[in-house]
């Protein structure tokens, strides 16, 4: 069992939310659902907690009620080596009900923030060079989406 586990808070929509994620993500799966008995607080027979891994990461997806609201707060950050990655996460993760929001970041159907990520960002604004980064800094704070090549356009002068 890995030392931290996030959970993620649901009104009454954990199942499909593990569902939706697990099939989005390669390696992985729904390992466990937990049903509300008798003592409450929830219906019971319904679902109370959903344990997933997304690549290779488990979360649990609780159903707790109305009481609170996902914010940008807490992010999920997706490290992607390719553009093809970011295109195809960014489509799926702003699928019905997602959207756009800024800097590579989305909110999904269900409220969760993402970071789509491509893999050279951290390299190109990191560089020594503080004309480079500031440039890569600049591309990227005009973005929605993240795109690499635009990033790497701009680090070189472009």
């Amino acid at each position: 069992m890995q030392k931290i586990t996030p959970f993620l808070w649901f009104v009454d929509q954990a199942e499909q939310a593990a569902e939706y994620y697990t099939s989005i993500f390669p390696d992985s799966r729904i390992v466990d659902i937990s049903y509300y008995n008798e003592a409450g607080p929830g219906t019971p027979g319904k679902v109370m907690t959903v344990t997933l891994e997304l690549a290779g990461q488990r979360f649990v997806a609780l159903n707790g009620g109305p009481h609170d609201e996902f914010n940008d707060a807490i992010s999920l950050a997706v490290d992607c080596a390719s553009q093809q990655e970011v295109d195809e996460l960014w489509d799926k993760l702003t699928a019905d009900g997602g959207r756009p929001v800024a800097c590579g970041w989305l909110k999904d159907r269900y409220g969760v923030s993402w970071q789509i990520i491509p893999s050279p960002l951290l390299e190109l604004v990191n560089d020594p060079d503080p004309e480079r980064a500031m440039r890569v800094t600049k591309a990227m704070l005009g973005m929605t989406k993240l795109d690499i090549e635009s990033l790497r356009e701009a680090h070189a002068g472009g």
